[in-house]
């Protein structure tokens, strides 16, 4: 079975979201969590230095690119929540949170998993989730794994290939 890709999500506005909303232009999709201590800032960090690259070196595609962090934690990701937690990466990436339900859906359209670990004394959690982000072509379709593990330049690298 392929990955499908597709979400019904609301941005940090509060304003619905979906996937056709991005017809005819790329996403690069990443999921993860605004909490996260460690793993989803690099990821993100690794994902945007990656587009800013690209967008320098091909300012004619740049505008065609769309950075898009959707959470696994809605229960704490807020819209709001979600809008600080872009606002530490450069301009340009949308942040997505929505319902439980809503977030299952998108994250199994991309085979991506999580699950919410016991809390703490304090009530705070960590959530397990794969480390998922997909170039996602002008069909909305997912076409490619963007290496967010790895380096920005690896990103940049897989957006030279598949971009045009």
């Amino acid at each position: 079975s392929a990955v499908v890709g597709g979400f019904d999500l609301v941005d940090t506005a509060g304003a619905r979201v979906t996937d056709a909303d991005f017809a005819g232009r790329y996403q690069m999709v990443y999921f993860g969590y605004a909490y996260c201590p460690d793993i989803c800032p690099f990821d993100v960090a690794r994902m945007m230095q990656g587009y800013q690259a690209f967008a320098e070196a091909n300012p004619d595609l740049a505008d065609d690119v769309h950075p898009i962090f959707i959470t696994v934690d809605p229960e704490r990701d807020t819209p709001e929540v979600v809008g600080e937690f872009i606002g530490n990466f450069p301009d340009g990436l949308i942040g997505l949170t929505g319902t439980p339900e809503q977030i299952e859906a998108a994250a199994a359209n991309y085979f991506a998993s999580y699950s919410k670990r016991e809390p703490n004394a304090d009530g705070g959690y960590l959530m397990d989730h794969s480390r998922v982000g997909y170039l996602v072509d002008r069909l909305g379709r997912p076409m490619a794994p963007l290496p967010v593990e790895q380096s920005g330049e690896a990103v940049a690298a897989e957006l030279e290939k598949w971009v045009r």
